[in-house]
């Protein structure tokens, strides 16, 4: 509970037709094994979904009262919410209802809207549809239980757990009760669903309850009749799922698993439970502001319950070390192939309008300015322009390496662009002795004179030859303000700056591996070494031995960490506490070496690196907005992205004081 986790489980158990004591039995060893929070049960599950007429029969209706009784007792000493489906007389009309119970109180009966009367169903034979409007009924010996589909049930001790019910083939209609239920207020929807399988139903199933979670922002749970089930012409197969935001958390398909339908054996129940970030639910909606929530709560009735907040473990909910990068191979080039259209079709269109006959780019033999001549050579082809009117200029001075120079070169000549060489030591010197700076002294002077040196040589160079300078740099270095304010930090069209560190390693080895696809090695094997390069601005002297003295991630930390941190802070809204503790899992070891294949393996990081980074994050992004404040046009290609005059409007003089605080008292 703390944190905003919350542990939801669907469960099935296995049932017998018609035998409501087995069934009892059945659903309080469920919801004992769920060890969740809350607990989805079946569609009628008290009785069975498929006793047809003998749903007409008052001995039948009578037992099932009695058995959710019977279930609210027995599960009293239980700290969960749980949903079960029960048939319920009200006014000589019988309703197929979800009830409500927690810690031995029924809280509500929620009744189907929706009866479906097509195909192998025949529910209104014996089921009404629900009303929407609630009143109190008799039932299972409470004198005053709400009745009605416009419910809700909020968690007093956790106000961002509002749980709304709805049953099966309302799930499946054009409008379902679940929309106004989230306009109201719901964060999760239960479905107590009895949905039959088909060959291809499986797979409709899980996008519809993806696709619904995504849409109204929501936890979606789903739990549908399975082992005990009559199957004299249709078959249940237990489908369970567990959705956040239209991502799949967890999913139990018994049909289709002999390991799953063994364990539902006996009274064993078989499902699927995941962990719920009912923060970052919350945290979406304030975000999207076409999110309308009904202040008044549209006129439902609510009922309120508790469960003990306590500390919900993430073992099993996956925390995802590189948020920017997806794991899977095939995914990730799809999102490499998309990014790289984006920015050749933002740059191309910036050249179009601008009549710019060059594109001017600086070019270091680093992963940034790797990844933007590929750009630029792409919106070229785009415009069908020949490509040495690229003007990529390798600019070396007193930190430059053979080994970045000659990638530089050989890249360059490999896209076919036109290179140029100008070395900046004997200008930046020069500006030592105007400024007064002594050479020996490797302070920011020294570092930013060179980087400024460079920008003026890059936009003079543009303005000789009518051409447009095209900047490298990226979306983790403007977070972090790693980039000398009005040197590398300016251009006239940015076009990495909507991509993170750890994406562009990955986008320049998606075009290494196109290009060996087409027979290029050439190219492949500079881009190839150029990922095996450490990331360095290069503006402090090499070491004796040629080799590069200044690291980036030495000084400002590890990207894959600041890359998750920049996800979890602006993307997802949260607090350094929970950005700490989602750090802690992520990094604990248990993706190390495996999410990646591509050289960017997860690292292992202990909760004082950590601790110490994210630290750093906090200072270097309030105190570098300045830089941001003022950043070219560049285009956005993920959800995350730091344009003044888009996603990130921050004052530059904002304190951090409060953030730092929080880090300080874990």
């Amino acid at each position: 509970m703390k944190d905003g986790f919350v542990r939801v489980a669907a469960m099935t158990p296995a049932l017998r037709v018609a035998d409501v004591d087995y069934n009892v039995d059945a659903c309080v060893e469920a919801v004992r094994a769920a060890k969740a929070q809350v607990v989805v049960l079946p569609e009628l599950a008290i009785t069975s979904y498929t006793c047809e007429d003998l749903f007409l029969q008052e001995v039948l209706l009578d037992a099932a009262e009695k058995g959710v009784a019977r279930l609210a007792e027995e599960t009293a000493d239980v700290d969960s919410l749980v949903l079960v489906g029960v048939p319920v007389r009200v006014a000589a009309k019988l309703y197929n209802c979800a009830a409500v119970l927690c810690h031995g109180e029924l809280l509500g009966l929620v009744p189907k809207r929706n009866i479906p009367m097509y195909g192998e169903f025949y529910e209104g034979r014996r089921f009404c549809c629900g009303p929407t409007s609630v009143s109190m009924v008799r039932f299972a010996g409470c004198d005053e239980v709400p009745f009605g589909t416009e419910q809700l049930f909020e968690c007093d001790t956790m106000p961002g757990l509002v749980v709304a019910a709805e049953i099966c083939e309302d799930l499946w209609v054009p409008n379902p009760p679940s929309t106004d239920a989230v306009r109201a207020g719901a964060t999760l929807v239960c479905n107590l669903s009895a949905s039959n399988e088909l060959v291809g139903k499986a797979d409709y199933r899980r996008n519809l309850v993806a696709s619904t979670s995504a849409r109204l922002m929501c936890a979606y749970a789903y739990a549908s009749a399975g082992w005990g089930e009559s199957t004299q012409d249709v078959v249940y197969g237990g489908h369970c799922l567990v959705a956040e935001n239209g991502r799949m958390l967890r999913e139990a398909d018994p049909l289709n698993d002999i390991e799953l339908i063994r364990a539902g054996e006996g009274h064993a129940a078989v499902g699927a439970t995941a962990v719920v970030d009912f923060g970052l639910l919350a945290a979406e909606r304030r975000r999207m502001s076409t999110f309308s929530v009904e202040a008044d709560a549209s006129g439902y009735a609510i009922s309120s319950f508790d469960l003990d907040v306590c500390e919900v473990s993430l073992d099993d909910r996956f925390v995802d070390p590189h948020p920017f990068v997806p794991a899977d191979p095939s995914r990730r080039a799809e999102r490499c192939e998309s990014i790289f259209a984006i920015q050749a079709h933002g740059l191309a269109k910036r050249l179009a309008h601008t009549h710019s006959r060059r594109a001017v780019i600086g070019v270091s033999g680093g992963l940034d300015s790797t990844l933007a001549l590929l750009v630029c050579a792409r919106a070229f082809d785009l415009l069908g322009l020949d490509r040495s009117g690229i003007l990529a200029i390798t600019m070396p001075g007193f930190g430059t390496t053979d080994r970045t120079h000659g990638n530089a070169t050989a890249m360059s000549r490999a896209l076919g662009c036109e290179l140029r060489e100008v070395n900046i030591a004997a200008a930046v010197r020069q500006h030592f002795l105007d400024i007064g700076h002594d050479e020996s002294d490797h302070s920011v002077t020294y570092e930013n004179a060179q980087a400024r040196e460079r920008t003026q040589i890059l936009m003079d160079v543009a303005n000789r030859e009518g051409g447009l300078v095209v900047g490298t740099g990226d979306l983790s270095e403007l977070a972090l303000g790693w980039a000398t304010y009005n040197a590398d930090h300016m251009s006239m069209y940015g076009v990495n700056a909507g991509v993170p560190k750890t994406l562009v390693r990955h986008l320049v080895h998606y075009v290494a591996d196109e290009a060996r696809a087409k027979g290029d090695e050439g190219l492949a094997a500079v881009l190839l070494d150029v990922l095996d390069t450490p990331v360095s601005p290069e503006l402090l002297p090499a070491t004796e031995g040629g080799k590069i003295s200044q690291k980036t991630e030495d000084l400002v930390g590890p990207y894959e960490l600041h890359d998750f941190f920049l996800y979890q802070v602006l993307r997802c809204g949260f607090a350094p506490k929970k950005v700490y503790r989602l750090a802690l899992a992520a990094f604990d070891g248990r993706y190390a070496g495996g999410a990646d294949a591509d050289g960017a393996f997860v690292g292992t990081y202990d909760a004082e690196t950590i601790m110490k980074w994210l630290k750093k994050f906090y200072w270097r992004f309030f105190s570098q907005q300045f830089k941001r404040s003022c950043l070219p046009d560049g285009p956005k290609v993920g959800s995350v992205a730091v344009s003044p005059r888009g996603d990130l409007r921050m004052p530059s003089d904002a304190a951090v004081a409060l953030w730092q605080a929080q880090l300080e008292t874990l």
